[in-house]
């Protein structure tokens, strides 16, 4: 299969971001986070910052009962909604109907970082997919994911699989993934009618039409937990500001990556933690 387009600077001149604009938070355009269980509660907070690192305005997460008075006081920044939790510290059924009302007055939703996989997940993933806000879906709401029939939603979702997820979504094995990610990718892009990174120490950016490009940047310590929650929410939070699907995740997984490569410098090549990749990201964005 022919190589995707080098993703890096050059590439990114075709794709701009939104202007940045003066005025109050609601200019910079409304982000909801929903994540976290009882298990993994960092997750929301690591998608969150990163959200508002890219310049989102306006910020709420929902995300467990049990969980989210700490999370409030970690970023006082967001209103914080805990929602019922079922008995394994992830989110009930009846949290669906208060995901649903909260996702209808969102501009971006970021969802599925930390969250326990369980039946509950479809029926967010569905509640999601009928609002008209644009959409990045992680982690255990992939494994939740159904098929879409061309032109289902006003804008494409972003999906943010790794190897494994992305062998889920396609019911194959994650070898096969591995020997061939774009291959793949593309694949679960048309199928899915989504944007699509497939996840590696090189990555590939991906879209329904079968455009690709390739990311060979970064460094060794983004691999390290929580990265993956970072870069979900630079994505919401370039969708809140406006940026369409395809450039806001052909910015997000730049900035991510470079992101990475600045602390490689300062800190060195691994040990760097996730939550300090955000703090990176705002110099990096377009002035």
């Amino acid at each position: 299969m022919k190589a995707g387009k080098p993703l890096d600077r050059n590439a990114l001149k075709s794709h701009p971001l939104p202007p940045i604009v003066d005025g109050d938070k609601e200019t910079k355009g409304r982000i909801l986070v929903i994540a976290g269980s009882r298990e993994v509660p960092g997750a929301a907070l690591l998608t969150a910052t990163a959200a508002m690192r890219a310049g989102a305005g306006k910020l709420r997460i929902l995300t467990v009962e049990s969980v989210a008075p700490q999370l409030g006081m970690a970023i006082p920044e967001a209103m914080v909604t805990g929602l019922p939790e079922d008995r394994d510290g992830g989110f009930a059924a009846s949290a669906v109907k208060l995901i649903a009302e909260n996702a209808g007055k969102a501009d971006a939703i970021a969802a599925g970082p930390g969250m326990s996989n369980g039946d509950v997940c479809k029926q967010i993933v569905d509640a999601l997919l009928r609002t008209d806000a644009q959409l990045v879906l992680d982690a255990a709401l992939l494994h939740s994911l159904q098929p879409l029939p061309p032109h289902g939603r006003s804008a494409d979702p972003v999906l943010l699989p790794h190897s494994g997820e992305l062998a889920s979504l396609l019911q194959c094995e994650e070898d096969e993934v591995e020997r061939e990610p774009m291959r793949y990718g593309l694949r679960a892009a048309e199928l899915y009618r989504s944007v699509v990174l497939a996840k590696g120490v090189i990555s590939h950016v991906v879209t329904p039409e079968g455009e690709a490009w390739t990311y060979e940047g970064g460094a060794p310590g983004l691999g390290v937990s929580g990265s993956g929650d970072v870069l979900a929410g630079i994505v919401g939070g370039l969708l809140a500001r406006g940026a369409d699907p395809l450039n806001a995740l052909l910015w997000s997984v730049w900035l991510h990556g470079e992101a990475g490569a600045q602390l490689a410098h300062k800190v060195g090549p691994i040990g760097f933690l996730a939550r300090q990749i955000a703090d990176e990201v705002p110099a990096l964005l377009p002035r």
